[in-house]
């Protein structure tokens, strides 16, 4: 694999988990989002924000709770995900990326109409179960992200978006971003997490499975740990909508970013249709 291959393409990148809270990884994602704008690949980011979420949540004396991997969201709790996500996350990664270079547009799945949701059920313990005010994509409308991928911004999307009455949901980040990458038609999506790729037999080994299919994935789906399971989803949604590929890709490691899509061996789990 190399960059050559990426040039003139789409990638969205989820964007989560300890990449996002520790300071030099911070400043080592910014810098790689615009090293790769600047070999000509059009770049979307997708975040999420749970440890932002949670410590702000705590200080205000509400629950945190989490159910079939996603979080409970009752109305205040909504309010709590929006604010934190789109007037706190978000700025930064804006203003990282832009102070090393870049140019970044912050937004929402509100914006545009970018994401279109209805509320969903998720199982837990193998039951369909009501955890409140979380969205899934039903549409995308990806006319906005388009627009900025041609005038060379940056797109950095905050995971929530309106149903058809115009409620406000909160969609899991990893089910945005495979969304959007479908909606787009991305060569790939790239998918950070806090593991160094999708393991063959966790926790009873730590071997890493460098490349199956999305047939191959929905058969496992069901044996994965919860917190697995929505990036996994989302992995296959990107796929099944059009995604070309997607690459699962350990967000701990300083530049992983560039330097996964720049190695001529990958290191993580590529997924293919």
């Amino acid at each position: 694999m190399s960059l050559e291959r990426f040039l003139g393409r789409t990638l969205v990148v989820k964007y989560g988990g300890n990449a996002m809270i520790d300071s030099a990884l911070k400043e080592s994602f910014a810098s790689d989002v615009v090293a790769l704008a600047r070999n000509g690949i059009h770049i979307v980011v997708v975040h999420g924000g749970g440890p932002q979420i949670n410590e702000m949540l705590m200080k205000l004396s509400i629950e945190v709770v989490f159910a079939g991997g996603f979080r409970v969201t009752d109305a205040q709790t909504m309010s709590v995900v929006e604010m934190v996500l789109s007037g706190v996350v978000q700025p930064e990664i804006v203003g990282l990326i832009n102070h090393a270079g870049g140019n970044a547009v912050g937004l929402s799945g509100i914006d545009g109409n970018l994401l279109v949701c209805e509320r969903r059920d998720v199982m837990v313990e193998g039951k369909p179960t009501n955890i409140g005010l979380v969205g899934d994509v039903v549409r995308v409308n990806p006319g906005i992200l388009q627009n900025l991928l041609n005038a060379s911004y940056v797109p950095v999307v905050s995971s929530f978006g309106n149903d058809k009455s115009g409620r406000t949901l909160n969609v899991n980040a990893d089910t945005a971003a495979g969304s959007i990458a479908g909606a787009l038609t991305a060569d790939a999506l790239v998918m950070l997490t806090d593991v160094a790729g999708l393991y063959a037999d966790w926790p009873a080994t730590s071997t890493v499975i460098p490349q199956l299919s999305a047939e191959a994935l929905r058969e496992l789906l069901p044996s994965l740990t919860s917190g697995m399971v929505p990036k996994m989803e989302g992995c296959l949604r990107a796929l099944d909508l059009g995604a070309k590929e997607v690459l699962v890709i350990d967000g701990r490691v300083h530049h992983g970013l560039f330097a996964a899509l720049e190695a001529s061996d990958f290191l993580g789990t590529r997924v293919l249709p």
